[in-house]
């Protein structure tokens, strides 16, 4: 799957971001694809995963269920976006549900393939390694804020 465009969503996507254009054509060889029509879920929290996913094209929203509050959006995801990424890198179940917001296509990478690009490309393991740092890393922030907001709100109520 290495065409032009699945090369630049790779690039823009912040997994990839900084990856040397030779490494990111070896990670497009490895990817799958899956389109999902409206309303189709993904995964489900609790579900085990193997599998990142990058948006090609449509929206994905990622979310929670809250008992007594009902669904808690945590992302809207759209072209470029990544999710599914924590199943690349240990066994535990899905952490929230993944729902087609509008028809999708997603590009699929196995942890099996992960693992495999990563054994073989030193230089690859490394980039796409802090790439995801990083990214977590962004998302642990985004995190904290987003609690450090609820626990303000709720001293008011």
């Amino acid at each position: 799957m290495k065409t032009p465009d699945v090369i630049e969503l790779l690039a823009g996507a912040a997994l990839f971001s900084g990856v040397a254009r030779p490494l990111l054509e070896q990670v497009a060889d490895a990817l799958g694809e899956e389109s999902h029509e409206r309303g189709t879920v993904i995964f489900r929290y609790g579900d085990p995963g193997d599998t990142m996913y990058l948006v090609r094209s449509g929206r994905v929203r990622i979310s929670r269920t809250i008992p007594g509050l009902g669904e808690e959006a945590l992302a809207m995801l759209g072209e470029g976006g990544v999710f599914g990424e924590m199943a690349l890198l240990d066994d535990s179940p899905r952490s929230a549900d993944a729902i087609a917001q509008q028809r999708c296509r997603l590009l699929t990478l196995e942890r099996r393939s992960f693992e495999d690009l990563l054994f073989l490309n030193r230089d690859l393991a490394h980039e796409v390694l802090w790439g995801l740092v990083r990214m977590l890393s962004a998302r642990l922030r985004e995190t904290t804020d987003k609690l450090t907001m609820l626990s303000g709100t709720a001293k008011f109520q």
